[in-house]
């Protein structure tokens, strides 16, 4: 009988351990795979080189380098520009200055007192972004320029070698943002927490291509596009796809999913066309 009672409470033993571990892998499974822990962050992969962003500077990257495809301007243009901007304001829209520019403002923290524009133009990131290009293509032969030689001369800072640590981060997003390297710029987010809009979608893209041949067909807006600008507006979306709630990007045979943290995929995604799609009404209620 003692032995009987024995092996019965190392069954129950033997039970309890298992029952205790299964419940420490299933918390310790939940928590790996809970949205509290994502790192929402934006990456650009070109060749063996690798930049990262945070969502809110990849969106200002993406409206910078839009800017440079809208104008017609090399993607070193882009490259120049997000150099800067990274140094100036660390791609963000900032409404104060430092010691030495008290009045500077904006993503490439330009100055009033210089001549720049006014307080309320410097801190619009499209009027900033074309008023940096302005002054960018004025400068002879800058194309064959250092990066950072560029944009000091634009820039004119107090410290003139900063911009080079930024070189290789706008070498990557302007190469990806331009479309000169496809499937390059993907992002890790989290899952929507609203509904997204395709015209919001169309007014952004606008606002940063000018016009572009678009069609809603429910929660998707296929754009007319082709070749490097095709691949451009799809990773500009996926850019901003924290922004605008975009869940999907649909692009030239290859697939961007926002729940899919291993980037693009292969699609049926045709030629001629990219499709963006946004959460449904519904989401996060």
């Amino acid at each position: 009988m003692a032995r009987g009672r024995g092996v019965r409470r190392f069954a129950v033993l033997l039970l309890t351990l298992a029952l205790v571990g299964g419940g420490i892998y299933t918390a310790v499974s939940f928590l790996q795979r809970s949205e509290t822990l994502v790192t929402e962050r934006c990456t650009a992969d070109v060749g063996t080189q690798s930049a990262e962003l945070a969502t809110d500077q990849a969106g200002n990257a993406a409206l910078i380098t839009a800017l440079a495809v809208r104008r017609g301007l090399p993607p070193r243009a882009a490259s120049i520009a997000l150099a800067t901007a990274m140094q100036e304001s660390k791609l963000r829209n900032i409404v104060h200055g430092d010691q030495a520019g008290p009045d500077s403002r904006g993503l490439f923290q330009q100055r009033p007192s210089q001549g720049w524009g006014t307080e309320a133009q410097v801190m619009d990131p499209y009027y900033a972004t074309n008023a940096f290009y302005d002054a960018l293509v004025k400068i002879p032969a800058y194309e064959s320029l250092e990066i950072t030689d560029a944009a000091q001369r634009v820039q004119r800072s107090a410290y003139p070698r900063a911009y080079a640590q930024h070189e290789d981060m706008g070498r990557s997003f302007a190469s990806g943002l331009t479309g000169q390297t496809p499937e390059s710029v993907r992002c890790t987010l989290r899952a929507p927490q609203e509904a997204g809009l395709p015209s919001t979608v169309e007014s952004g893209l606008a606002a940063a291509y000018g016009p572009l041949g678009t069609v809603t067909e429910g929660d998707t807006l296929v754009v007319e596009a082709s070749g490097s600008q095709a691949w451009s507006v799809a990773q500009w979306a996926v850019a901003n796809a924290k922004e605008l709630a975009v869940t999907r990007v649909d692009v030239s045979g290859r697939s961007w999913q926002r729940q899919d943290a291993d980037g693009w995929q292969e699609s049926d995604a045709a030629d001629g066309q990219v499709r963006i799609t946004v959460a449904p009404a519904g989401t996060g209620t």
